[in-house]
């Protein structure tokens, strides 16, 4: 299979459940699953740069991709696919060497032009026919990491991939 030259994700209801938890005193939280870091260390593994596009704009956002070296973070985006043109420009690459995850309607039109696009299974039934690469977990359960590895490691046995994590470590 061939491999995507970049990998774009959506947030909320990927990398999280799709909940909004305040407290009340004003605290926003997020839970992140641990999972989709490795689906970022992969990617980048394999020379695949990892970007975060959100319609949200928060501070939770911008250290968990900090933290994991996400190259590419663009909060608060109201047009996914204008921001998805504008860095296929720049690196000079084709929509079809993209690969997406998102799980609503505003990711819709990014998974109808990407060339590999993942949904959670826990995103809307119509939301998912638009997926090309199968997914079984929902947002918050590693989907990332999930979608990162049927990209990259598709057709390779248990002890193939348990290679390509162990070769990380050392």
């Amino acid at each position: 299979m061939k491999l995507p030259k970049l990998i774009l994700t959506d947030i909320d209801g990927v990398w999280t459940d799709g909940g909004m938890y305040y407290d009340q005193t004003g605290n926003e939280w997020k839970k992140f699953h641990t999972y989709d870091s490795a689906g970022v260390l992969l990617a980048h593994k394999f020379g695949i740069p990892v970007g975060i596009i959100t319609g949200e704009d928060t501070e939770i956002v911008n250290r968990r991709a900090k933290k994991l070296k996400v190259d590419y973070l663009f909060q608060g985006v109201k047009n996914k696919l204008e921001v998805v043109e504008s860095i296929a420009k720049q690196l000079n690459i084709s929509l079809s060497d993209i690969a997406y995850i998102g799980d609503d309607i505003n990711d819709i039109a990014v998974l109808k032009c990407a060339g590999f696009a993942g949904v959670p299974a826990s995103a809307p039934e119509y939301i998912r026919t638009l997926a090309t690469v199968p997914l079984q977990k929902k947002g918050g359960e590693g989907v990332f990491r999930e979608f990162v590895e049927r990209i990259i490691l598709e057709g390779k046995s248990p002890q193939e991939i348990l290679n390509v994590y162990i070769s990380n470590i050392h």
